[in-house]
């Protein structure tokens, strides 16, 4: 049995050889412990969300009034049977809470796809067409992002009325202009380069060049701003709940348990006002921890 040697040319190649994509990312994002711990937590809301009716002991809507205002399990007067207590017409906090993370992130789910589509073609339009047609887009973003966010949202919600998919359009309208801007300025980084110029020589159509050539590359940044828009799109719809302007009662969206929850603000039942505004901050800090870890591991200038 003959055993062939390996040259120096082999080995070398070997150890020279480039390391797969997926394990440079996640060395990278890996290094920022608070994008991972982020992502732990989404990952644990993500599984409430495809499991909440094997995990939540009762439904959303079902009340009960002999146990309204039940105290947690580790408080006086509390019961294994709601371990997080009930509000204020006898409705298990736990269960709702649950419940309320598919309603909450399938929310900021809606509004952040719904700015990409839109976000993200008139920035490629405004990168390639440029003149006029740039000038008016950024223009029109202009005026947005001069306006406060969240009175902007609460305009275009007494216009089109109050309700949840109403609430999707006016936070997706608010955030529109960072996604503009982002892919607009990765668009003409982009075109700047050889590779464009190729296709160019070659006969490529300018929607080619768009969405073929252009596009994905301004996938990296799109996904971290992704990312962090997410925590807005929670934070501003939970808002509008608040408000009496986002989805409406007996759905269990965070921002309108809050809504339900505020004649007990400075009273004695703690426990039904904070919680729901606990799981909006670990949700929004989460997301805000995740998009930093993504930038990190995305971005070339800071992998360098």
């Amino acid at each position: 049995m003959t055993v062939q040697a390996s040259t120096p040319t082999q080995s070398h190649e070997q150890m020279s050889a480039p390391p797969h994509p997926f394990r440079e990312f996640w060395g990278y994002f890996s290094a920022n412990k608070g994008a991972v711990a982020g992502l732990v937590f989404i990952s644990i809301l993500v599984f409430c969300i495809l499991f909440a009716d094997l995990i939540a002991p009762y439904g959303f809507s079902g009340s009960n009034t002999d146990i309204r205002l039940t105290p947690p399990v580790w408080q006086e007067g509390g019961s294994f049977a709601h371990i997080l207590g009930t509000d204020a017409i006898g409705r298990d906090m736990f269960s709702r809470l649950i419940y309320g993370t598919r309603y909450s992130l399938a929310i900021g789910a809606m509004v952040v796809a719904l700015s990409i589509i839109v976000g993200t073609t008139l920035g490629l339009v405004a990168g390639f067409a440029r003149g006029m047609v740039e000038t008016v887009i950024l223009r029109v973003m202009d005026i947005i992002l001069t306006l406060p966010s969240l009175l902007l949202a609460l305009v275009i919600v007494a216009i089109l009325g109050s309700g949840l998919y109403n609430a999707v359009i006016a936070v997706a309208v608010v955030i529109l202009p960072h996604y503009v801007r982002l892919v607009r300025a990765s668009v003409i980084t982009e075109t700047a380069k050889d590779y464009v110029t190729a296709a160019r020589v070659a006969g490529a159509g300018r929607l080619r060049l768009m969405f073929r050539e252009v596009l994905p590359n301004c996938l990296a940044p799109l996904i971290v701003q992704a990312s962090l828009g997410m925590s807005t799109a929670i934070l501003d719809t939970a808002a509008l709940g608040f408000l009496g302007l986002g989805a409406q009662p007996p759905l269990p969206e965070w921002g309108t348990m809050l809504a339900d929850a505020r004649e007990f603000i400075g009273a004695d039942y703690w426990w039904v006002v904070t919680l729901p505004g606990i799981a909006i901050l670990l949700t929004v800090v989460a997301f805000n921890l995740l998009g930093d870890g993504l930038r990190d591991a995305l971005d070339p200038k800071l992998k360098s």
